[in-house]
């Protein structure tokens, strides 16, 4: 079975991630088919709206570390930033669903999101301070402006985890319920936009994002380019290493 599940429905498409054995990392390839399938619908009749979900216990567990490593990001056009970009641009609602761990990347797509539900078993963290590494997704401007300086420099520069109603106090969820409802319930408000005029969705989506879209796409293309270079040097190696070797990393000299 597919690790990306792709469904179309009444208008809605639902992108469903389905590695629940390794905890929805995401690979190389998973970051393709998704950037993939955001493309397609963006001129796709059939979908009026887009659901991004994993399931009732995991959202991702963020990057697969070793095919991280073994197939790191390669210029503007690699998977991961097709995925980034495709999602920041995406012209109709983008609606996502979240149960269990949502971490890096997993935190981070919510922030392109138009509306999140979560289930109250949901955790947030972005750690990527912890991996030597720097804030991504555009994250170090967009969490600010949602969770105020000092909520967002705890989630990026602590990088520990976050549960669901902390998420919906700072506004990056819009409601949460129990996990075994949230699928359902973020299908149903999918449905209700998809029964509204697409093209009234569609401009008021732009209407309130057009004022700092091409700030947002410059500080994405910036962090991508830090991340990038910090990946090749000492903190990462050592982070990734200790993971690869489950053990604590040992940043005292770096």
């Amino acid at each position: 079975m597919s690790d990306i599940l792709i469904a179309n429905e009444a208008g809605v498409t639902t992108l469903t991630i389905n590695r629940v054995a390794r905890k929805n990392a995401i690979t190389s390839d998973m970051y393709a088919a998704m950037a993939d399938a955001i493309e397609a619908a963006v001129s796709d009749a059939a979908c009026r709206v887009m659901l991004i979900q994993g399931s009732e216990t995991i959202f991702s567990a963020g990057n697969d570390i070793e095919d991280f490593l073994n197939k790191p990001p390669a210029g503007a056009d690699a998977p991961v930033f097709r995925f980034l970009n495709g999602i920041a641009n995406f012209p109709k609602p983008l609606l996502a669903c979240v149960c269990g761990p949502a971490v890096g990347i997993g935190t981070t797509m919510l922030l392109h999101c138009d509306l999140v539900y979560a289930g109250d078993n949901a955790a947030f963290s972005t750690p990527f301070v912890n991996l030597g590494l720097c804030a991504e997704g555009a994250s170090s401007l967009l969490m600010p402006q949602m969770f105020g300086y000092h909520r967002a420099a705890e989630a990026l520069l602590m990088g520990e985890p976050f549960m669901a109603e902390a998420a919906l106090e700072v506004g990056l969820v819009n409601r949460v319920v129990p996990p075994t409802e949230a699928a359902a319930y973020a299908q149903a408000q999918a449905l209700k936009l998809a029964k509204k005029p697409l093209s009234s969705l569609v401009e008021t989506k732009r209407l309130m994002k057009a004022p700092q879209q091409a700030q947002v796409m410059q500080v994405m293309q910036a962090e991508g380019a830090s991340f990038g270079r910090m990946l090749r040097e000492p903190a990462a190696k050592e982070a990734f290493g200790a993971f690869m070797e489950k053990r604590k990393p040992d940043f005292s000299t770096l």
